[in-house]
C-alpha cells in the first residue's frame, strides 16, 4: 500500500462512529423539549452525565435500575441543571435517554468505516449499554443496565491522558512492543513519541513568539506549565532512546548477518528488518528533537527573563509632558534657561570612557582606512528588486557548492567497500579537490551532517517527502539535497541510491587538506578525522 498511515483506518472510524451515532440519535429527537433541554449542549451534557453514572455502577458491580437512574437525574437536576421536573419526569427522561437514544429503541446501530486494505466499507456494530435481569431483595424482578465495551471506550476517549504522562505511556508501550518483537506496532508508537516531541518543540517556539511580542500577555502559570512539560520530556529521555537505538541496531545487524552469511531472509524476517530500520531512523530523529527541546528550553528561560527585566526597567522611566514640565516653567522664570543643561543632560548620554587594552597592543594591526572610507560612502539609490535578485543569486551559488561537495563524495563512495577521506584525498586532483572542498565552512557542515545521521535511508526520505508538505528553507538541508542528487542520477540512467552509511575509522588517523580557502579568501590547512562512506544502490 502506498500510504501506510491508512492502515487500521476502520478502527479509527469506530472511535469516531461512537460519538457520531450518539449525536445523531439525540439531535433528531423533539422529546427533549418536554423536559426543558432545548439546546444541543444541554442534551449532550445530560446524556454523558447518565453514561458516567451507569459506568460508575458497572465498575462497582452494583445494580443500576431505571429507578436508580431516575433518582440520580432528579438529584443532579435539583443541584445543577435546575429544570422544572419532578421525580416521575426525571425517571421518564432516564428511560428516554437509555432506551431511545443509547439503545436506539432496540434497533441495531451500525457505522460504516472505509477499509483501504479491502477497498470497501466495513459495517461496525455500535452498542453503548446492555441490560440483564436482577432480583431486588430476592423478590422483585428488575432490569439492570451496564456499559458495553463501546460505552467504556466512548467515555474513556473523552478524558485524555495528561500532557506530562503522554510521552511516558507511549514510551512504555513502545518498549513493550520491542520486547515482544512486534516491530510493526513499535513503528507506530515511536512515530507517536516523535510527534509528541515535535509538538512540545512547537509549543516552546510559540511561547517564544508570544514573549517577544508582549511578555505581559504570557502568564507566569503558562510559563511554569511549559517548563514542567519540558523537564518531563527531557528527563532521562535521551539515554533511554539511545539504549533503544543500540538494541534495535543489534537486532537489525543479526538479521543482516543472517541474510549475508547464512541464508536468504524469509518474507516475515525481511519485513521485520525493514521495520527495525524505520524504528532506528525515527529514534535518531527523536534524539535530535530531544536536543532541540533542551536548547530551546534554556533559550525560553533566558528570553523570558530578559523581556521581564526590560519591562521592569521601562517602568522606572518617569514621563512628563514637555509643555507643563518645561515650557511653562521657562515662561514663568526666564532665569531657568541658564540651568537648562540639567534638564537636557540625560538626553545626551555620553559614551563610556575608553580603557586601554594591553592585549590589543601586541596584536597585528591592519589598516582600516579603506574600510572606513567604504562605510562612510553615502548610498544614493537602492533598488530592492535588484538586491533581492543578487541575494538569490548568491544563495543559489552557495547551494551549488554544497551540491558539488556532496555529489563528489557520493560519486567516489559508490564502490563496494566505499571510500575513506584519506583514500579520497590521495586520489583526487586539484579540480576535484576544489569541488569537494569549495571552502572550509561548507565542507565542515556537509561532513558534520553526514556523521550526525550516520545511516541515511533514501527510501524512507522519499516516502516522507510524498506524505508530508514541508516549507522550503534557504539553508543547506542534507535530506533534501540527497533526494535531489538521487533524482538527478536516476534521470541520467544510473542505479538509484538506496542507502548511505557513514562511520568513523577509529584508528587515530587524521586527514590533512592543504590550501583550502575560507570565507575571507585566505588559504588554510584543515585536519579532520578519517571517515568511511558507503553508498548502496539498487540491484
Amino acid at each position: 500500500m502506498q500510504y501506510d498511515f491508512l492502515n487500521h483506518f476502520p478502527r479509527r472510524m469506530k472511535s469516531v462512529g461512537l460519538h457520531f451515532m450518539l449525536i445523531q440519535n439525540s439531535i433528531q429527537k423533539t422529546t427533549w423539549k418536554q423536559y426543558g433541554f432545548t439546546s444541543g449542549a444541554e442534551q449532550i451534557n445530560i446524556i454523558y452525565a447518565v453514561l458516567l453514572y451507569i459506568m460508575e455502577q458497572s465498575l462497582r458491580e452494583e445494580i443500576c435500575t431505571m429507578d436508580d437512574i431516575g433518582a440520580y437525574i432528579d438529584t443532579v437536576n435539583v443541584q445543577h441543571f435546575r429544570k422544572s421536573l419532578n421525580y416521575d419526569q426525571c425517571k421518564q427522561l432516564g428511560d428516554f435517554i437509555v432506551n431511545v437514544i443509547l439503545s436506539n429503541e432496540g434497533k441495531a446501530m451500525y457505522f460504516e468505516g472505509f477499509d483501504f486494505e479491502e477497498n470497501d466499507y466495513q459495517n461496525m456494530h455500535i452498542s453503548y449499554v446492555a441490560n440483564r435481569i436482577v432480583y431486588v431483595d430476592q423478590e422483585f424482578r428488575r432490569t439492570s443496565y451496564y456499559l458495553t465495551d463501546d460505552g467504556y471506550n466512548l467515555l474513556l476517549s473523552t478524558l485524555e491522558i495528561e500532557n506530562n504522562m503522554k510521552l511516558t505511556v507511549h514510551e512504555m508501550i513502545f518498549q513493550m512492543h520491542l520486547e515482544k518483537q512486534s516491530y510493526d506496532k513499535a513503528v507506530d508508537e515511536i512515530k507517536n513519541v516523535f510527534n509528541l516531541m515535535r509538538v512540545q518543540l512547537q509549543k516552546i517556539q510559540d511561547a517564544c513568539g508570544k514573549i517577544r511580542r508582549n511578555a505581559l500577555n504570557y502568564s507566569v502559570r503558562d510559563y511554569e506549565t511549559i517548563l514542567l512539560e519540558n523537564l518531563d520530556t527531557i528527563q532521562d529521555t535521551k539515554q533511554k532512546f539511545q539504549n533503544y537505538r543500540e538494541m534495535v541496531k543489534s537486532r537489525a545487524r543479526e538479521l543482516e548477518d543472517k541474510n549475508i552469511n547464512v541464508q536468504q531472509l524469509l518474507p516475515k524476517e525481511e519485513e521485520k528488518l525493514n521495520h527495525l530500520r524505520e524504528i532506528e531512523s525515527y529514534l535518531n530523529r527523536t534524539i535530535d528533537e530531544h536536543q532541540k527541546i533542551l536548547s530551546s528550553h534554556f533559550d525560553l528561560k533566558a528570553l523570558y527573563t530578559r523581556e521581564l527585566e526590560q519591562i521592569s526597567q521601562m517602568s522606572l522611566i518617569q514621563r512628563f509632558p514637555l509643555r507643563t514640565g518645561l515650557y511653562d516653567e521657562v515662561l514663568k522664570d526666564a532665569d531657568t534657561l541658564t540651568r537648562l543643561d540639567y534638564f537636557l543632560r540625560p538626553l545626551f548620554n555620553q559614551n563610556a570612557e575608553k580603557a586601554y587594552n594591553l592585549n590589543k597592543a601586541f596584536q597585528l594591526q591592519r589598516p582600516v582606512r579603506r574600510r572606513a572610507e567604504a562605510d562612510s560612502e553615502e548610498e544614493l539609490d537602492f533598488d530592492e528588486e535588484s538586491w533581492r535578485q543578487e541575494k538569490e543569486r548568491l544563495r543559489q551559488e552557495k547551494l551549488k557548492k554544497y551540491e558539488g561537495s556532496l555529489g563528489c563524495l557520493i560519486r567516489h563512495a559508490s564502490g563496494k567497500d566505499g571510500i575513506s577521506l584519506m583514500e579520497l584525498g590521495s586520489q583526487m586532483g586539484e579540480e576535484e579537490c576544489a569541488e569537494l572542498i569549495p571552502d572550509v565552512e561548507i565542507f565542515k557542515e556537509v561532513m558534520v551532517e553526514l556523521i550526525k545521521n550516520r545511516e541515511i535511508d533514501l527510501t524512507v526520505l522519499t516516502k516522507e517527502r510524498s506524505e508530508y508538505i514541508q516549507d522550503s528553507t534557504e539553508d543547506f538541508q542534507l535530506n533534501d539535497m540527497l533526494l535531489k542528487l538521487a533524482d538527478a542520477e536516476a534521470e541520467a540512467g544510473r542505479k538509484r541510491i538506496r542507502r548511505i552509511h557513514v562511520s568513523r575509522i577509529e584508528d587515530g588517523s587524521t586527514v590533512v587538506f592543504s590550501g583550502i580557502p575560507d570565507k575571507e579568501g585566505k588559504r588554510r590547512e584543515i585536519r579532520c578525522s578519517n571517515v568511511r562512506l558507503r553508498v548502496f544502490r539498487e540491484e
